[in-house]
């Protein structure tokens, strides 16, 4: 494991742990961690077959410590989400906004990263689409564990769905995600390139030589 990594784990743990200090409730603070914790057990389990790039470390890590300050406070009373409604005069604490993009932004990348490793894309056009259409599919799934929880647990779950009165929040939110996931390949698309070369630099030279297809040796 790099320094790198290691710095992030602590500043993480750092966060889990005031996370964990006498949050909004529990029950809220288990539902809206829990993502992050299987995250990071599955992120340990694979570590040492399948290193990720350090670009998508740090996105997964700045995600988990969005989720966990989430879960403190529960998302419509993070105090930034109140500072952005004074700020920018929104109608609503709009932090559940910035969890949202997160959730299209971030597994815009791990999506990109698996499907270029295993090869299973070599288009740049499709990798595009195929990434969104992910993303987007992952939202609607999360949508429905929202749907259901609320079901299950009446009003204990209002917390957990943060629609602090919007008839549109579900809307609302996969549009969010849907933007993030869009906004990902685009801005940080060179970036994670360079680093899957740095990363698999004998595969890299392969696919550059062997076919202009592949959205890697596009770039390079």
């Amino acid at each position: 494991m790099t320094r790198t990594n290691t710095a992030l784990l602590i500043a993480l743990g750092v966060v889990f742990v005031w996370s964990l200090i006498r949050p909004h409730d529990y029950f809220t603070w288990f539902l809206e961690v829990f993502p992050a914790i299987i995250g990071l057990v599955i992120l340990a389990a694979t570590w040492r077959r399948f290193p990720l790039t350090p670009l998508l470390y740090t996105l997964l890590m700045i995600h988990a410590a969005i989720l966990m300050i989430g879960g403190h406070y529960t998302y419509a009373e993070v105090p930034l989400g109140y500072w952005m409604q004074r700020v920018f005069g929104t109608a609503r604490n709009d932090y559940d906004r910035i969890g949202h993009f997160a959730q299209g932004f971030v597994p815009a990348i791990i999506a990109r990263e698996i499907l270029i490793r295993k090869n299973i894309v070599r288009s740049r056009g499709w990798l595009y689409f195929i990434v969104v259409s992910i993303c987007l599919a992952f939202s609607a799934l999360y949508e429905l564990f929202e749907w259901r929880v609320a079901v299950a647990t009446g009003s204990k779950g209002d917390a957990f769905l943060g629609t602090q009165g919007d008839v549109w929040d579900t809307q609302e939110d996969m549009a969010t995600a849907l933007v993030g996931a869009m906004l990902a390949p685009l801005l940080l698309g060179r970036i994670h390139d360079r680093q899957l070369l740095r990363l698999y630099p004998e595969r890299g030279r392969a696919e550059g030589e062997g076919s202009e297809g592949s959205p890697v040796a596009q770039r390079h």
